[in-house]
């Protein structure tokens, strides 16, 4: 039971945690354009030596 004193605000701290993160990341625009990227790899017209 004393396990459980110490368990449960550590996961609630870690799930604020993720949360925080995850809204960071969403009014930061990580998400913006995801499937832009996916068609971009799929693309025949790529550069094999491109600039640096």
């Amino acid at each position: 039971m004393e396990t459980l004193t110490i368990l449960i605000p550590v996961s609630l701290f870690l799930g604020g945690l993720g949360l925080v993160a995850f809204i960071w990341a969403l009014r930061t625009r990580q998400y913006e354009d995801p499937e832009g990227d996916a068609r971009r790899i799929l693309r025949k017209d790529w550069d094999d030596k491109p600039a640096p």
